[in-house]
């Protein structure tokens, strides 16, 4: 997946030549795993791992709600915007921007971004499934077989039946 880190790492640096108030962005996978980042002064880790727990809390309202599948969240500090985006069927985009930012602008760049690195990360995961499918499976080791018993009805072995026998008891008066 080197290739396509390089590849959300440059999307990521564009995206912060195109929005100058960004201060960070980052992309994660959905376990909260840092795919790339350009996040100076923050760790990364946190982000990431903050940004999974909070995305599947806000999935969860989306769909409890009706809303459908969650497509971005943006939550605004003192001090700016803390903006995630879909990335793909597995990723999200997670942006830190100043007070000051275009909040417009901030959506349309981040929903841009969060599209080309959604077909990244889903290429990258086909790639890989097609890679693995390809592979050769190790054979499964031979187990030895039980001897097989049959399977037809046992016979019955209780006591044929017999003609009925008749007691008579006569008594004579």
């Amino acid at each position: 997946m080197s290739a396509a880190q390089d590849g959300i790492l440059e999307e990521l640096r564009r995206l912060r030549a195109r929005v100058p108030q960004l201060t960070g962005a980052l992309a994660a996978d959905a376990d909260g795993l840092v795919l790339a980042q350009d996040t100076p002064g923050v760790d990364p880790e946190t982000v990431a791992a903050l940004t999974g727990a909070t995305r599947t809390l806000a999935a969860q309202l989306t769909d409890e709600t009706g809303q459908g599948d969650l497509r971005e969240l943006l939550v605004r500090g003192v001090y700016g915007y803390v903006a995630t985006y879909a990335a793909g069927n597995g990723a999200v985009i997670t942006l830190l921007a100043q007070d000051r930012v275009n909040v417009g602008r901030l959506h349309l760049e981040g929903r841009r971004a969060g599209a080309r690195i959604g077909e990244l990360v889903d290429s990258a995961a086909t790639e890989h499934t097609e890679t693995t499918a390809k592979a050769p499976a190790k054979p499964a080791p031979a187990r030895p077989r039980a001897a097989r018993t049959s399977r037809a009805k046992p016979a019955d072995t209780r006591a044929t039946a017999t003609a009925p026998t008749v007691a008579r008891t006569t008594t004579e008066s």
